[in-house]
């Protein structure tokens, strides 16, 4: 008897039967529309680099999580684990092929080895986009427009995007004279969702006593309106600055167009990268907070300096795809067709494959996504399996497939339209 090796797939890794993989396909592509409705435009990296490429400012905890190896040249190459890094790298190679600014979209996968969880696995996929070579306000809130108006248009429902900005942050660490420690210190207060006050409050002490570790948490846990806490930070880092004047400039614009309850000023958001430099944001969906952020970013403007001498103003956010269909799976929100197919010919003799094959182009020029049925069989078992497919129409072919009347089946109501012509039966299909 055969050895047979036993089908199975690392952990954090899935395969995606056609419901949910079409389910995706549909997401994606309502994404893509709304990016491009904003004037950004796609590219595509490799999924694997040279290591040093990728680590180049990651270091930390995404030095540990990384895919790495050495492949069979000897190379030390690792698989992406985001989708900017990527992008800083492809921005410098190809500076002189892009007019600035450039205002990009990219959707692929990712991988980090970390611990799974609800909407959190390790080969995973982004939602990428950025606008780089603009150091403006107006760039910075396009990006948060694009968030807000994206996740609503996919049925996301209410959401909350809470902002903030580093510069703030880490003038207040500098302050408190912790700047030395500002790294380690971020990524800490970057985990306060996760691992609670009282231990991020233990985690700060150790890297910077326990009176500077309280003041660091009295700073991210301001309270108030948008414009209270706002000047409570302000105050906190010794008065008005430049950093704080983009805020009041992005709370004008949020106001201006009316989308001003959807952004909360939450000095806790830090994000734990080391290429964030100024504004910073995640957003929690109302219904469902505890899944935590789906889309998260900020502005980077020294990243692309790792790859060229030119600084490149950068700022973008990212959808966590895999994170975003766990929340609307469980509120019932993800909407998809259950299938491509609006309409099947059925196979009454397997001698006219080439001549049903020709009826399924007329239907598919006419705008019906048509599948033929391969092997002959009885009518029922083939009105089963069309309705299995997900497939409303089951058409019926007479003696002269082209040219002779067909019978078209409603499979929902379990009803024949008989006598029809090609173009009777494509009108039917195409009625709302």
């Amino acid at each position: 008897m055969a050895n047979f090796i036993e089908p199975r797939i690392l952990k954090g890794f899935r395969d995606f039967l056609p419901p949910a993989e079409i389910a995706r396909r549909n997401l994606i592509e309502r994404i893509e529309a709304s990016f491009r409705s904003y004037g950004f435009v796609p590219i595509d990296t490799p999924a694997l680099e040279y290591a040093e490429i990728l680590l180049g400012k990651g270091g930390g905890e995404t030095e540990k999580q990384i895919y790495r190896f050495n492949d069979n040249g000897g190379r030390d190459v690792a698989l992406r684990f985001d989708l900017t890094v990527p992008f800083a790298r492809f921005l410098a190679e190809h500076r002189g092929e892009l007019s600035l600014p450039f205002k990009r979209y990219h959707i692929a996968k990712v991988w980090r080895g970390e611990n799974t969880q609800r909407g959190r696995y390790r080969e995973f996929t982004q939602c990428d986009f950025d606008i780089v070579g603009s150091d403006s306000p107006a760039a910075d809130f396009e990006v948060l427009l694009i968030m807000r108006n994206t996740l609503r248009a996919i049925g996301a429902g209410e959401l909350t995007i809470r902002v903030n900005h580093r510069g703030l942050f880490n003038r207040f660490l500098a302050r408190l004279g912790v700047s030395e420690q500002s790294v380690e210190i971020l990524r800490t207060v970057d985990k306060l969702t996760k691992i609670g006050r009282e231990e991020t409050l233990c985690q700060l002490s150790d890297l910077s006593g326990p009176d500077k570790a309280g003041a660091i948490l009295g700073f991210i846990e301001a309270k108030g309106s948008f414009e209270e806490t706002l000047e409570t930070i302000s105050n906190a880092v010794g008065g008005d600055a430049p950093e704080s004047e983009r805020l009041r400039i992005l709370r004008r614009f949020m106001v201006d167009t009316g989308t001003a309850d959807s952004f909360v000023l939450d000095p806790s958001i830090t994000r734990g990268l080391d290429y964030y430099t100024g504004i910073v944001y995640e957003t929690f969906l109302n219904e469902l907070p505890g899944i935590g952020s789906v889309c998260s970013g900020g502005r980077y403007d020294n990243l692309a300096g790792l790859y060229s001498k030119e600084q490149v103003s950068g700022v973008g956010s990212s959808i966590g795809l895999d994170r975003l269909i766990a929340a609307l799976e469980f509120l019932g929100k993800l909407a998809a067709p259950p299938s491509y197919t609006q309409a099947v010919i059925a196979c009454v003799h397997e001698a006219e494959a080439g001549l049903y094959q020709a009826l399924a182009g007329k239907f598919r020029d006419a705008g019906i996504p048509c599948e033929v049925f391969l092997e002959e069989g009885k009518l029922t078992r083939q009105f089963i399996l069309a309705e299995k497919k997900g497939a409303r129409w089951l058409v019926i072919p007479g003696n002269e497939p082209l040219t002779g009347p067909l019978t078209l089946r409603d499979l929902g109501k379990r009803e024949n339209r008989e006598g029809l012509s090609w173009e009777e039966a494509a009108a039917l299909i195409n009625t709302p």
